[in-house]
């Protein structure tokens, strides 16, 4: 069958949309950018493509909030071509600040009545993080990961605490397999005040702790601080993702900080994430 095209959407702020659409060309997709104000007086050219990427960077400066201007956007001009786009099995991604996007905009998690059912808000620390981080796939539900266990990724933000509206909520998403990647301890142990996570669950044993009260892990495994440890979340489909961490800045061996301590490997763990999403139109 032909490549998947896929759309790679850019606002001011934006900036990695190049590595992002690079990662795809290597997964065997072909790319296109589109500034949003082409989309927004054009919404029938999502019709050309099967994936829809937002990538990661500072949308209108994070103004306000991190992605909550274009977000708006999305809410108020775009909302149903999206989910149209969504609907006739396309896929939707979203990386770090396109998570916030999909995610505060109702296209990743709907609104109910009581309001958005969840948000990502400050790192518990108030800090901007820029690190590497142990990652633990909790779902089969979702396209991108599929045949994906551990993964090793480095983040890079400030408002990437997932929060939901309530424990109810939380449990709800985690038993719909919609919790899909979770914070981890590195393999072999991680140091003083380590506890596993699990596997099925994504969250980690142990009695509670702060944040949702479900055991999160302490710092920096967990480094924002998201309730039950995630980092990435899926629609009830599984085909409509969004993450924090950054896969298409590991997809070569040599993105890896140690890549010259370890055996050689073919890719980094982030491709096989584009690669999924290519295969899924196979």
């Amino acid at each position: 069958m032909p490549a998947p095209r896929v759309l790679i959407l850019r606002a001011p702020g934006t900036n990695c949309d190049l590595e992002t659409a690079y990662a795809f060309t290597m997964a065997g997709a072909t790319t296109e950018a589109c500034h949003i104000n082409r989309l927004l007086s054009e919404p029938g050219l999502l019709d050309q493509f099967q994936i829809l990427c937002l990538p990661g960077g500072f949308s209108y400066g994070d103004d306000i909030a991190a992605g909550r201007i274009l977000a708006n956007q999305f809410r108020h001009h775009l909302i149903e071509p999206l989910l149209r786009f969504r609907d006739r099995g396309s896929l939707i991604l979203g990386i770090c600040n396109g998570f916030q996007i999909l995610i505060k905009s109702g296209v990743l998690l709907a609104d109910e009545p009581a309001g958005a059912p969840a948000t990502l808000t400050w790192n518990s620390g108030g800090l901007y993080q820029d690190r590497w981080v142990n990652l633990r796939t909790a779902s089969d539900r979702c396209v991108f990961l599929r045949g994906m266990d551990r993964l090793y990724l480095p983040i890079a933000h400030a408002e990437g605490k997932f929060v939901t509206r309530d424990q109810a909520t939380l449990e709800r998403l985690r038993a719909a397999g919609q919790l899909a990647l979770c914070y981890a301890a590195p393999e072999g142990g991680g140091g003083p005040g380590e506890r596993p996570t699990s596997v099925s669950s994504g969250v980690a044993s142990g009695g509670p702790a702060s944040g949702s009260g479900v055991g999160e892990l302490p710092f920096p495994h967990n480094p924002n601080g998201a309730w039950a440890n995630v980092a990435g979340v899926c629609d009830e489909t599984g085909r409509v993702f969004g993450l924090m961490p950054h896969p298409e800045r590991h997809i070569d061996p040599t993105h890896h900080p140690r890549w010259t301590r370890l055996p050689q490997r073919a890719a980094g763990d982030g491709l096989k994430l584009f690669q999924n999403a290519v295969e899924y139109f196979a």
